[in-house]
């Protein structure tokens, strides 16, 4: 007769689990990435058959909940390379990443800024693209992720004291979920709402509605997303409803999004934004969140 574990050696057992779960977090500092809104955002995201979230950015939503089928996506490609050598080419990824760690400085960080300038940066393989986007997250000024018209990052050198360039645990625990049942897709939005079966639960956080004229949400993505994008949104949301498909979306507190999403259940909440290149630009901000369950 087999014996039964002990009380003490159950919590042991319910507490390595806990941590395994708590290790798996972001791997970069994204633009809006909702680590701080997850206590109100998680509540309102069911059990399903399928979890698919076409603006993943640093996944910090994803990860707290560690569906066991997902559909991931994002426009930007040298994100999605990166899940896919975290996933892919763990060792390797991870032994560059010591070498960054290594090299840092000041002049260092600007040389690896540069490689996107070369005429053969598209030929360096896609985990030394990997290893040096994840370098610069956690080196330049303020973690923030900017390019500039010609798609190349332009953020400073942020001058931080250790850096936490090469997290083993957190690389090797993303490596070990995103080998499961995860579908890692790049590209428009539209190519994860695809052939969805009504079980499945959409999570949308595009690149918000600015909240004045001088604000912008397109350093991160070429090619912005404007107002007519965000029309294109809302006709993809009313078409998850019409299927049955239930879906929740992020986006900023502002006229014109409460006036396109006035037949859903609008949810007021407040994020404190620290990653944006001027001091008066961070702090308190109201968002939305549109309920479509």
């Amino acid at each position: 007769m087999s014996q039964q574990p002990t009380i003490i050696e159950r919590s042991a057992k319910e507490e390595n689990i806990m941590a395994k779960k708590i290790l798996l977090k972001p791997v970069l500092k994204w633009v809006g990435g909702k680590r701080q809104l997850l206590d109100q955002i998680l509540p309102l995201i069911p059990e399903s058959s399928t979890y698919v979230e076409p603006f993943v950015g640093g996944g910090a939503v994803l990860l707290a909940k560690q569906p066991e089928n997902a559909i991931i996506n994002d426009y930007n490609s040298e994100l999605i390379n990166v899940y896919e050598c975290v996933r892919d080419h763990t060792d390797e990824l991870l032994d560059l990443l010591h070498s960054h760690a290594e090299k840092n400085s000041s002049d260092y960080f600007y040389s690896i800024r540069a490689q996107d300038r070369e005429p053969n940066f598209k030929e360096r393989s896609p985990v030394q693209r990997a290893a040096r986007i994840i370098y610069l997250n956690k080196t330049c000024f303020n973690g923030l992720y900017r390019v500039n018209s010609a798609g190349q990052f332009n953020s400073p050198y942020g001058r931080y004291n250790n850096p936490a360039i090469e997290n083993r645990p957190a690389i090797r625990a993303l490596a070990k979920y995103l080998s499961g049942n995860i579908k890692i897709l790049c590209g428009d939005y539209e190519l994860a709402l695809q052939n969805l079966d009504k079980d499945s639960f959409v999570y949308l956080d595009p690149p918000y509605m600015p909240i004045s004229s001088s604000a912008s949400f397109t350093g991160y993505t070429e090619g912005g997303f404007d107002y007519n994008e965000q029309l294109r949104l809302k006709n993809n949301c009313d078409k998850l409803a019409s299927q049955g498909i239930k879906f929740l979306e992020s986006n900023s507190d502002c006229e014109e999004i409460r006036e396109l999403y006035k037949d859903y259940k609008i949810i007021s909440v407040s994020a404190n934004r620290s990653i944006n290149s001027r001091a008066d630009r961070r702090g308190a901000i109201k968002e939305v969140l549109i309920d479509g369950r």
